[in-house]
């Protein structure tokens, strides 16, 4: 087996020994996996560059990850499921959403094991053991975060790598010198300071021509007390970096790391909590029979290409994962398994993953083997005007819908922003995960539906058919058949009647790149479409929370970029928009807004109440929502009317 040891450096009770019903009390155990895993093996032999990295005199690869796992103090009382929260960007995330608990936020000189707030204790209350396992190399130096340490490929006179980097890098300041990573990243540094052939280019929009800077102008440097220092991990321009222009960087770089190990992590680590034994250091010895992933975003990206490259099965000929749930990472896969592989970049213009989407050619090698793995694929609005989504259930040029295979299931959560929504309301919100403390603002309020408990049903719903054959309720997304995908450009006369509401003026769709060369050369655009929207802007497709059903606004995908952190014309990436409806009838006739008032809609505080229950319990009947979670959403509503209505 590839585990070799768990190293346990911290043990402790989770919530102060709070029991969670028939679970009883948790504790986490934290520390580091060590591994080694045969290069030759089958089971290893996608994953890039394995056979360049430095073997052990047994002929195999060592590596090891961070780790954090909470389980029942009593092992008995475990319920056999595992979960695998595979980590965004060294961060926890499982229990932040499925507990609706606050994630913790690591910072220079911070506290590497703060308490972990275990929320509603939803996940603890069902007897799940919860794997928080590190995977990323590359991370930013924060005390904390769950990282991953492992080998660089070797050239075959055992000297570093060298190839070719293409990366986009965006600040919401202007700046002299930029870091040559996203969100902090540690970088590839180049190979040449004076490279000649190396690229920088700017352009205001995703999709508009780059204009070239010239070589002259710009280095591989940074500022230092006012002097520019040569420095191959940073890059100077020499009138400085405009906040919200997109500049692309193109050189030579040394060091690759073989970056699909940290996959392999994720995999062995299961696959040890599954079948490992006492004797072997499994701590859940014998406990555990189905195990789930868990990832959002960056690490929803990571399961479709985990999906892609079928890493499956262990060195045993073993399922690992019996189960995954990747949310919010629209159409994409990610550069996690490639040799110059950046783990953060995440932006589908800038990205050669795009292709394959639907899941009948992303599934291909699993559905040659019949491999009985069941996944759930979950979006929100922002993923859709983001440009990448709807590829997952249409063709790329949006001709026709996709069928979805037999193990799959494809859900929209319609008028939310790609986080949990922001309470409360706010137009500005810290960057995601950039440990610089950068903050990114919003033309309009950002998005405030809370879909966490879409996210709940989910994995019930998943979990259900794996253990007993329990099919989940049909997959939920705009569709091209019905007239409900749309091309977002159709949406603008809705929000053109809403008084201040500032909808795109230009959509930058993402386009097919040749790869041939770096940078790439563009081609044409992909069909991109979006939910159509009712009178109020609300979106018709997909899987509508009673918040949506019964509004008290509009919920919208898209947002653009304030003048104050540049790119006003840009889409604020992963924001949506709230709208608030006018309170009352004389307040929306003076600003001609077409939207009934709150007074016009509801008879009273109550009425509306008693609505938001009615649709709550209608989704429930259909398992979009779990039937304790209909009171929550009767809460959540109250909040939102004290809020909206005062």
């Amino acid at each position: 087996m590839p585990v070799v040891a768990f190293d346990v450096r911290l043990r402790r009770p989770l919530a102060g020994a709070t029991p969670f019903g028939a679970a009883g009390p948790y504790e986490e155990l934290k520390g580091a996996l060590r591994f080694t895993l045969d290069p030759k093996h089958a089971a290893n032999a996608r994953l890039t560059d394995v056979e360049r990295a430095p073997r052990d005199a047994g002929g195999r690869v060592s590596f090891e990850s961070d780790v954090s796992l909470l389980l029942p103090v009593d092992r008995a009382r475990c319920s056999g499921r595992l979960l695998l929260d595979v980590v965004n960007r060294g961060n926890t995330v499982a229990v932040p959403n499925f507990n609706r608990a606050t994630r913790p936020v690591f910072r220079p000189g911070g506290d590497p094991d703060p308490p972990i707030d275990a929320g509603d204790g939803f996940l603890m209350r069902r007897g799940f053991v919860v794997l928080s396992c590190g995977w990323q190399g590359d991370l930013p130096a924060l005390p904390g975060l769950l990282g991953f340490r492992g080998p660089e490929a070797l050239a075959p006179d055992g000297g570093r790598l060298i190839g070719r980097v293409y990366t986009e890098l965006q600040a919401c300041d202007d700046a002299p010198c930029l870091l040559l990573s996203d969100r902090g990243h540690e970088p590839y540094p180049a190979a040449d300071l004076d490279e000649r052939d190396a690229l920088l280019t700017v352009q205001d929009q995703p999709d508009a021509e780059p204009r070239l800077i010239p070589r002259t102008r710009w280095g591989f440097a940074r500022v230092a007390d006012g002097c520019v220092v040569p420095d191959p991990r940073h890059v100077w321009l020499e009138d400085g970096f405009e906040r919200g222009r997109l500049y692309h960087v193109t050189y030579t770089a040394a060091g690759a790391a073989v970056r699909g190990l940290g996959l392999a992590a994720l995999r062995d680590a299961v696959a040890w909590l599954k079948h490992g034994t006492e004797r072997e250091g499994n701590p859940a010895a014998g406990a555990l029979g189905w195990a789930y992933a868990y990832g959002r975003s960056q690490t929803g990206r990571l399961l479709r290409t985990y999906v892609f490259d079928d890493l499956n099965l262990d060195e045993q000929g073993r399922e690992a994962l019996d189960g995954i749930l990747a949310n919010v990472a629209g159409g994409m896969r990610g550069e996690f398994n490639q040799r110059f592989g950046q783990n953060s970049k995440d932006r589908p213009h800038m990205m050669r993953h795009v292709e394959p989407s639907t899941d009948d050619e992303l599934h291909r090698r699993l559905n040659a083997r019949r491999s009985p793995l069941k996944v759930f694929y979950t979006n929100t609005a922002a993923e859709y005007h983001r440009g990448d989504a709807s590829l997952v259930h249409t063709d790329p040029d949006a001709a026709r819908d996709a069928a979805h295979g037999p193990c799959v299931r494809v859900y929209h959560f319609a008028g939310t922003e790609h986080g949990l929504g922001v309470w409360p309301p706010s137009d500005s919100q810290p960057a995601p995960a950039d440990p610089s403390g950068a903050v990114e603002r919003a033309q309009h309020l950002r998005g405030t539906l809370d879909y966490a408990r879409l996210l709940r049903a989910c994995l019930v719903n998943l979990d259900r058919w794996v253990v007993d054959g329990v099919a989940p309720p049909p997959s939920r997304h705009p569709r091209l058949a019905d007239g409900t995908a749309v091309p977002p450009a159709t949406l603008r006369p809705v929000f053109d009647a809403i008084p201040a509401a500032r909808y795109p003026r230009h959509h930058a769709l993402p386009r097919r790149l040749d790869w041939g060369t770096l940078p790439p050369g563009p081609g044409p655009a992909y069909g991109s479409r979006v939910s159509a929207v009712d009178a109020d802007g609300n979106e018709v497709a997909g899987i509508r929370l009673p918040e949506l059903a019964v509004p008290l606004a509009t919920h919208t995908g898209w947002n653009l970029r304030h003048p104050d952190i540049g790119g006003a014309e840009q889409l604020l990436v992963f924001a949506g928009a709230t709208l608030p409806f006018p309170r009352t009838r004389a307040e929306r006739e003076a600003a001609g807004d077409p939207r009934p008032s709150l007074e016009e809609r509801y008879a009273s505080r109550d009425e509306y109440l008693r609505r938001v229950r009615e649709a709550a319990r209608a989704l429930g009947a259909e398992r979009y929502l779990l039937e304790e979670d209909v009171a929550l959403s009767v809460a959540i509503a109250a909040k939102l009317w004290d809020y909206w209505r005062a």
